[in-house]
C-alpha cells in the first residue's frame, strides 16, 4: 500500500502546508533531497501545543504533539512533491523539545513523530538518523519543534 493509502486508512487529512513565521522557505530541494524547516504542532483549530514539557505538559500530551507536529512535516511534504508517495526515506529528524527544568526524556517525546512516520511509510523507509534534544524555549511557547530531510523520487 502507498503511503498516501496508508494515511487514509489511519483517517489523516493533511492540512494545508504550513507558510513561514519568518524569512525563511518552508523547503528547499537539492539533487533528490528535500530541507524541511521546523514546524510544531498545530492543531485544527489553526492553535498550538503550547508549554513546558515536564511542566505545563505531560509526556504523553507531548508525544501526541509530536505527532501533530509529524502530520505538519507531512502537509510540508505534499506541499513541496505534490505527494508523500514520493519520498523514498526519512534521512533525519531533529527533535527539538521545549523543557521544563530537570525534563531529559525527549526521545520518547519525538517518537510521536516517528511512530507516525513509520505507520505511514514503514519502518525501511521511516528509520532515519534523529537527534532530541531540549530547548529552555522555542518560538511562540510551543512544546515540540521537528525539521527534517528527506529523499525523494525523481525531480522537481
Amino acid at each position: 500500500m502507498s503511503p498516501s493509502g496508508r494515511l487514509a486508512d489511519l483517517g489523516i487529512v493533511l492540512p494545508p502546508a504550513p507558510t513561514p513565521a519568518g524569512l525563511y522557505q518552508p523547503s528547499v530541494a537539492t539533487g533528490n533531497l528535500l530541507f524541511l524547516s521546523g514546524v510544531g504542532p498545530r492543531l485544527v483549530d489553526g492553535s498550538f501545543v503550547t508549554g513546558k514539557v515536564g511542566a505545563s505538559v505531560t509526556l504523553d500530551d507531548a508525544r501526541e504533539a509530536a505527532r501533530l507536529t509529524g502530520i505538519q512535516l507531512l502537509a510540508s511534504i505534499h506541499g513541496a512533491l505534490g505527494t508523500i508517495d514520493r519520498v523514498t526515506k526519512i534521512v533525519k529528524l531533529l527533535g527539538m523539545v521545549n523543557c521544563a527544568p530537570g525534563f531529559n526524556n525527549t526521545p520518547a517525546v519525538i517518537d510521536g513523530c516517528s511512530q507516525l512516520f513509520f505507520d505511514v511509510f514503514g519502518e525501511h523507509v521511516a528509520r532515519s538518523a534523529r537527534s532530541a534534544v531540549g530547548m529552555a524555549e522555542l518560538p511562540f511557547d510551543i512544546c515540540v519543534e521537528i525539521e527534517a530531510v528527506v529523499e525523494f523520487d525523481g525531480v522537481l
